[in-house]
């Protein structure tokens, strides 16, 4: 096979995953909310304290910041989020899900997309999660974003009684340890 010829299904994979995504997207239009304001409500519920500012919101979702601004006052209107000094930098926003977003990200849409997933044999669950992770890398690294991800696999996170990360000079607690992080950086790169 000619090195410039794709391999065998990589094109019918491409169009599945491109089509399952606008599925994802078009499903955002549920309880009241569209699709970037679900995303962000799905962020915030992952992110720990460090990055839960409007900046990171909008570089995770690959989003504008004005975008962004937008969508965040439409979700501070709705009670969903609460927009608060960042403790120690009055200067910078800590944005924070209200009971009432907790409770609406129980009728995500995507629930029943997860439970399928979960329906998913282990192995292939296992691959499929390999296999995004390789191609999220990828595009990550093309488009100079940020890769998220969480301490276990951060080259900046010191286990123990103590844990803390070397990146914020930070303790960090459990929520934190298992929250999305911009700064994260793999310790294999």
């Amino acid at each position: 096979m000619a090195k410039a010829e794709k391999e065998p299904g990589a094109e019918r994979g491409l169009e599945q995953l491109e089509r399952l995504a606008r599925l994802i997207r078009s499903a955002g239009h549920a309880e009241g909310l569209v699709p970037a304001q679900w995303e962000a409500l799905r962020y915030l519920s992952r992110a720990n304290r460090f990055s839960n500012a409007p900046i990171v919101v909008a570089q995770y979702l690959g989003a504008t910041k004005g975008t962004i601004s937008q969508t965040i006052r439409a979700l501070v209107k709705h009670g969903l989020v609460t927009s608060g000094a960042r403790s120690g930098d009055a200067r910078s926003v800590s944005l924070m899900l209200t009971e009432q977003g907790v409770a609406l990200l129980a009728k995500d849409p995507l629930r029943q997309l997860e439970s399928d997933m979960e329906n998913l044999g282990d192995k292939t669950k296992r691959r499929l999660g390999k296999a995004l992770d390789v191609l999220m890398t990828a595009e990550a690294g093309r488009q100079e974003q940020p890769r998220f991800g969480t301490c276990p696999g951060c080259r900046f996170f010191m286990p123990g009684e103590q844990s803390a990360c070397a990146s914020f000079g930070a303790r960090l607690d459990q929520k934190d340890i298992e929250s999305l992080c911009y700064r994260y950086r793999p310790v294999k790169d």
